[in-house]
């Protein structure tokens, strides 16, 4: 039952980041490729001036996919926190020697807990979603 919701909340998560790499991430990197080449091509540049204007036409998607990590990094912090409070509670609950129907009845709790927890966080990805489209769509100008 976990793997399902590790699977569910991992396919969700990378739907978001497929959706954002196909509607802004891949262009910001084509812009910035043909920034850079731009640079590149003009020979009145020292070697310094062109350094100078590749790593500008990097600070928007260095930017973008800094922000997009660290989005992504709090959704599994949030996800890992409220799981491993379903842990603490279950634990708390046991007590120090169950018996092998009251494990298997705490781990139905874990597992019904964890379940809510992922829920929770995949209805939030839409809105996380939107969130970071307009974030991103504002750096873009």
């Amino acid at each position: 039952m976990v793997e399902i919701q590790r699977q569910r909340i991992e396919q969700e998560m990378t739907k978001l980041l497929n959706d954002l790499d196909l509607h802004y991430l891949r262009k910001m990197q084509a812009d910035m490729h043909r920034c850079a080449a731009v640079c590149c091509e003009n020979k009145e540049a020292s070697l310094e001036k062109v350094q100078k204007c590749v790593e500008s036409c990097s600070v928007r998607i260095n930017w973008a996919q800094s922000y997009v990590q660290t989005e992504m990094d709090h959704l599994q912090n949030k996800l890992q926190r409220c799981v491993m409070e379903c842990n603490d509670d279950v634990k708390l609950k046991m007590g120090p020697n169950p018996s092998d129907s009251e494990v298997q009845k705490f781990t139905a709790l874990f597992e019904t807990c964890a379940t809510k927890c992922v829920d929770t966080q995949v209805e939030y990805i839409p809105s996380l979603l939107n969130r970071m489209k307009a974030n991103i769509s504002k750096q873009q100008t």
